[in-house]
């Protein structure tokens, strides 16, 4: 196992990926010469030029729609859109044509292209730089949707997203660039479909995906140690398809279920995993599922109100324990 950040996870799938196969390109802004806003691409273009690794105008609807039709004739892209936020630019290119064009021609034509965008809130970056729109992407049929929670799954997912036929997007989140975790020294190619129970436990589920797994694992460790709840933890790396049997297999276990996301409850993850927990698992339930979420406002730049919209490890805590009536 080789230790190493989130950004030189992607970074290594990249290089691995376009080495072995000569159709696989990457385009976005800034990922050629400056080799990235968060330096996953950084080192490529010097490695495999301009032609094959290509700084685009910014013109999101632009390179996303070169991207998805070069796609469509057999070449591989891997787009970047350097925020999640300037994703809606490219909306009718990702939703009216990568995700529907097998449906449409009758399967004569696929879109074996990969989409990555980080999102999330970072640090005061504003209101139209902090949008988590994951929940937007996962409710289009035919667009695959996975979000890393560590560098092993970035790195996995990446590659196997490559090889994937589907067109698949890829939500990370700004702060995760620099995490630190092991990843297998050998080729390693993670499911595009499924979750991963990262802790287990017999009192209460906490799922979470990407950023919100960890405030799971913090408040599980907190819950243990102070109030003797022992709270499993299932990470959701795949937001579309969810995984409905290992979600239900889980709250069957447990019997108390919290979903924690850092987007607004409305029209969510959380109230999509809360109603397959209603639909397979609600004769299990001790008690009602509960979702810890942001404040339904545009994120604030202020600091300290922009710390206060979004929820935390003691969110969940406190969820927990009002669940249990221990708050």
């Amino acid at each position: 196992m080789a230790e190493m950040m989130y950004w030189e996870a992607i970074r290594r799938a990249h290089d691995e990926e376009m080495s072995r196969d000569p159709l696989v390109i990457c385009m976005g802004e800034d990922i050629g010469v400056a080799g990235g806003t968060y330096k996953a691409t950084q080192g490529l273009y010097d490695k495999y030029g301009p032609e094959r690794v290509i700084d685009t105008p910014i013109s999101e609807n632009g390179y996303t729609g070169v991207g998805i039709g070069a796609s469509f004739v057999g070449i591989r892209p891997i787009i970047e859109i350097m925020s999640v936020n300037f994703a809606w630019l490219a909306m009718d290119q990702i939703f009216n044509s990568a995700a529907k064009v097998r449906y449409m021609s009758g399967g004569q034509l696929e879109a074996p292209v990969v989409i990555r965008s980080p999102g999330g809130t970072a640090h005061q970056l504003g209101a139209q730089h902090s949008a988590r729109m994951e929940k937007v992407f996962m409710g289009v049929a035919g667009l695959r949707v996975v979000t890393p929670s560590n560098p092993r799954q970035a790195y996995g997912l990446l590659k196997s997203a490559i090889r994937c036929n589907d067109p698949v997007f890829i939500n990370e989140h700004e702060l995760m660039y620099n995490m630190k975790g092991e990843v297998p020294d050998a080729e390693f190619f993670h499911p595009l479909e499924g979750s991963e129970v990262t802790r287990a436990g017999r009192d209460v589920t906490l799922f979470g995906y990407n950023i919100s797994v960890h405030w799971c694992l913090s408040a599980a460790d907190i819950l243990a140690k102070q109030h003797g709840i022992d709270a499993e933890v299932v990470d959701l790396y795949s937001l579309s398809p969810l995984d409905r049997a290992g979600i239900a297999a889980s709250v069957s276990k447990t019997h108390r279920a919290l979903i924690a996301e850092e987007a607004e409850a409305s029209v969510g993850v959380g109230a999509e995993v809360m109603a397959i927990i209603n639909e397979q698992c609600f004769f299990e339930l001790d008690a009602a599922p509960v979702r810890v979420s942001a404040v339904n406002v545009p994120v604030p730049y202020n600091h300290k109100l922009e710390k206060a919209s979004i929820p935390n490890t003691n969110d969940v805590v406190a969820a927990v324990l009002k669940m249990f009536g221990k708050a």
